[in-house]
């Protein structure tokens, strides 16, 4: 036993929405009796991805005593209740079952396109490389199966926006999670990313950001996951400029 991070709910403010049930992503949440409940403190990573999905402000993080989160533990449990009729995923409340559509894990079957003119693919629609959903590193679960032995794409929220062959050039065969180093929890982003690692035994990891100086904290935040996860690997460094051209690719070895 630790003192440790640790979701807490109250069941007073609790309207039995189901919608943290959705947002946690190891199961640690479930509804009992018409009432979130955190079911074990081994399940609970303490992250909070759960806590801005409650429309009620019942959930807070609170620090005390707490089981340490055991993550073969939890893988073993998610796998139990996909057995189940009811998994993770998804609850039943009293207007029926509810399955959120930003939280629901999906893998793609991607066309193949590679018999397209060049001049009918310059013109016409580009199909897109996403193979996964969510992509954002708040809303993944580590264990997602299509992370497992992936190349794993590890991009700042911007570079898609900046960078017009973004889907050919970096997304294509990969799997991806993205986030921004300025906005976002970075202590939460390292203890996700360090738990992916740790379990998927990624084939690559890929970084990409901005040329921006904030927006190189994505490189930090993966090495920081790396040497966290106590699994040596060397990464490629990407990044892109503003008008969305690659201005540098470089090897980093970590541990």
């Amino acid at each position: 036993m630790a003192i440790r991070n640790i979701v807490k709910i109250d069941e007073n403010k609790c309207n039995g929405c189901g919608l943290c049930v959705n947002a946690c992503a190891e199961g640690a949440i479930q509804m009992v009796n018409g009432k979130a409940r955190l079911v074990s403190d081994v399940y609970c990573d303490g992250l909070g991805a759960c806590l801005g999905h409650c429309p009620q402000d019942a959930i807070t993080i609170e620090q005390r005593e707490a089981a340490e989160f055991d993550e073969k533990a939890t893988h073993a449990y998610l796998e139990q209740m996909k057995a189940k009729p009811t998994a993770p995923a998804a609850h039943k409340s009293a207007k029926g079952e509810f399955v959120c559509p930003g939280m629901r894990m999906q893998s793609f079957e991607k066309k193949v396109s590679e018999t397209k003119p060049a001049a009918e693919a310059a013109s016409g629609p580009v199909d897109s490389q996403l193979a996964q959903w969510p992509v954002q590193l708040k809303l993944v679960s580590p264990m997602a199966p299509y992370f497992m032995e992936s190349d794993l794409l590890l991009a700042a929220d911007c570079v898609p926006f900046a960078m017009g062959d973004f889907h050919q050039t970096l997304l294509k065969d990969h799997s991806i999670a993205i986030l921004c180093p300025k906005l976002d929890d970075c202590g939460m982003y390292v203890d996700k990313l360090a738990q992916l690692i740790s379990h998927n035994n990624l084939r690559s990891l890929t970084v990409v950001h901005m040329e921006v100086p904030c927006c190189s904290g994505v490189g930090r935040i993966a090495q920081a996951a790396i040497a966290l996860a106590g699994v040596p690997m060397e990464y490629e460094d990407i990044t892109i400029s503003l008008q969305g051209e690659i201005l540098r690719r470089e090897k980093i070895q970590c541990g």
